[in-house]
């Protein structure tokens, strides 16, 4: 791996992490410079930052002090870097929204940890929404944006949310991807009125059986549908479409499948439609690969929860970017917190001009 490059992806961690916690090199003691070692550590060996070295207590200090939102800013100052190299500005972009979580061991509260079923001892989940790129054509399947996510929230705002903050990055926005927890009428609507252009796989119900059930094996239709959606007392009437697809066969798992989804594009193509939507499953990959930075933790603190999730988030993406086709993501952990904890054991002055080159 190329120690410059390293270098250079050293200085844009320690970037984020004085910009997430309001911190500077110059004016305080302990810094990115100081943290980003720490960091690495125990994202490469899957352990708790307590327990290699005596920077915890200062860094959950920062972090509880600071504001959620100054995570996410400093989270896109790296996506804008990312933006201009690979030209995401000037292509068209799917996307796929979906949630992961970190379990909780304790005693559940507040409205920040959702409780759990105490199965393995996992009492509650802290909760994230992402929102990747998992276009065709990008080979950079990233995560564009995480927040962290409440008990009781609203799928649309926090949804539309995040689109309005990756807006100015990415370039036309051809579709966007969901899964069954996300068929929601409010959801609908509002992406109907921001003229976003959707794909929602939607769970099973009665009422649609009547369409479903008359309809012959490997038959594919769609239908205009009638709903409506209460806001500020008013109601609003909208359309959208119902893909109805009965009994398609899948070669993977040799069975057949009834498929029924939502969306607002009036030409979807129905013979393709089942493969345009496998492309969400490339966020649920990418979650299963930042596993592998998990920094443990106990705190019940979301701002710390946050933190350390969308650090790790950092991690992936610069593997993606950089190195996905030369080294496992766990060899690039391990060479990254290998290359911070030499340049920790240097003098400060010369630590910047290492930085610099």
């Amino acid at each position: 791996m190329n120690e410059d490059q390293l270098i250079s992806h050293n200085r844009i961690l320690k970037h984020f992490i004085n910009g997430s916690l309001g911190l500077s090199d110059a004016t305080h003691k302990v810094s990115g410079f100081h943290l980003v070692e720490p960091l690495l550590d125990a994202a490469a060996y899957n352990t708790y930052i307590e327990t290699i070295g005596n920077k915890a207590d200062i860094l959950y200090l920062r972090t509880k002090e600071g504001l959620t939102e100054m995570v996410t800013y400093s989270y896109l100052e790296s996506i804008k870097r990312l933006t201009n190299k690979f030209g995401w500005k000037d292509k068209n972009i799917v996307l796929a929204f979906d949630y992961t979580d970190e379990d909780f061991y304790g005693d559940v509260q507040g409205l920040d940890i959702i409780g759990w079923t105490g199965k393995s001892g996992v009492t509650g989940k802290f909760k994230f929404l992402t929102c990747s790129i998992v276009s065709d054509d990008i080979p950079e399947k990233i995560p564009l944006i995480s927040i962290p996510i409440q008990m009781g929230h609203y799928k649309s705002y926090a949804i539309t949310h995040c689109l309005s903050l990756i807006k100015p990055f990415i370039g036309k926005i051809k579709l966007i991807l969901f899964d069954r927890g996300f068929y929601d009428k409010d959801l609908m609507y509002e992406l109907i009125q921001l003229d976003y252009p959707f794909l929602i796989f939607v769970p099973k119900h009665k009422d649609k059986q009547e369409i479903l059930y008359p309809m012959e094996k490997g038959e594919k239709i769609s239908v205009y549908w009638n709903s409506e959606v209460k806001k500020n007392k008013t109601k609003y009437e909208f359309d959208f479409l119902f893909a109805f697809l009965k009994k398609i066969y899948d070669k993977k798992s040799d069975k057949e499948y009834d498929w029924v989804f939502a969306t607002n594009i009036e030409e979807i193509e129905l013979d393709t439609i089942i493969r345009t939507y496998k492309k969400r499953w490339r966020i649920e990959t990418g979650f299963r690969v930042q596993d592998d930075a998990t920094i443990k933790c106990k705190s019940k603190e979301m701002k710390i929860r946050y933190f350390l999730f969308v650090f790790q988030q950092l991690l992936q993406t610069q593997w993606m970017c950089f190195y996905k086709n030369e080294v496992s993501f766990k060899k690039f952990l391990i060479e990254s917190h290998t290359l911070a904890k030499k340049l920790a054991s240097k003098p400060k002055k010369n630590y910047g001009q290492l930085l610099r080159r």
